[in-house]
């Protein structure tokens, strides 16, 4: 069972959504407001494993709560709702720290189907974390626990989102090579190569911090100059 919080202010889809997670037989909260959801994901209330987040609220934009909830340091799962289904949108929305995108109207099989991938994305069980990747994995002074989601240096712990696991595995699983932006945008984001973004290089930004000494000066994450990046152990 999974508590998942549903922030939605149409009523009708919020009652839906909540009848539908329960009987997945998840515990759902719901909220239909978005300054009262960054409240909420900036509380020390019970933890969340999932956030169903509609774009369009009154109060505060689903993209601005989350924003908010990563730049405090939360990283559950965000799977964020929307009326448009342009690529702009979308490419905002994970760029703000979402991590899938589902646009209304949906299938409700879909939506559960998302459901069930990013909970288990959060296990660990499968998409990047499934056969033999390893859970742990060590490079100059910085371990990775990607079945925890943290990253310890001796500087401290710190957690990070799936999408950042997720980049942060498809450089390690090809150490050496120079991966460039269209694949990572292909492979992390399941974007199309030739996206418009700067997503990729937003969120190599938010690696070094963690990862390396002087992130100026990258060791482990380093630029290749008009393709992409290469992970040097």
């Amino acid at each position: 069972m999974a508590r998942v919080l549903v922030v939605e202010d149409e009523l009708h889809l919020a009652e839906g959504l909540q009848f539908n997670l329960e009987a997945e037989g998840h515990e759902v909260e719901v909220l239909g407001d978005g300054a009262l959801a960054a409240q909420r994901l900036a509380s020390e209330g019970a933890p969340l494993d999932l956030v169903l987040l509609d774009v369009m609220l009154p109060g505060m934009s689903g993209f601005e709560v989350a924003r908010r909830a990563r730049a405090a340091g939360n990283f559950v799962p965000i799977l964020m709702l929307t009326a448009k289904d342009e690529v702009a949108d979308r490419v905002r929305g994970l760029e703000e720290g979402a991590d899938d995108y589902l646009a209304k109207p949906f299938r409700l099989e879909e939506l559960l189907a998302r459901v069930r991938g990013l909970l288990r994305r959060r296990r660990w069980d499968g998409g990047l974390g499934e056969s033999t990747a390893p859970r742990e994995v060590r490079f100059g002074d910085v371990t990775v626990h990607f079945d925890r989601f943290e990253i310890a240096t001796p500087r401290g712990t710190a957690r990070i989102t799936t999408r950042e696991a997720g980049l942060l595995r498809a450089l390690i699983d090809r150490e050496g090579e120079a991966v460039t932006r269209g694949e990572l945008l292909e492979e992390v984001w399941g974007l199309r190569p030739d996206t418009r973004t700067r997503v990729v290089d937003s969120f190599v930004v938010r690696l070094r911090r963690y990862v390396e000494p002087d992130p100026s000066r990258p060791r482990h994450i380093v630029s290749v100059r008009g393709h992409g990046y290469r992970f040097v152990r």
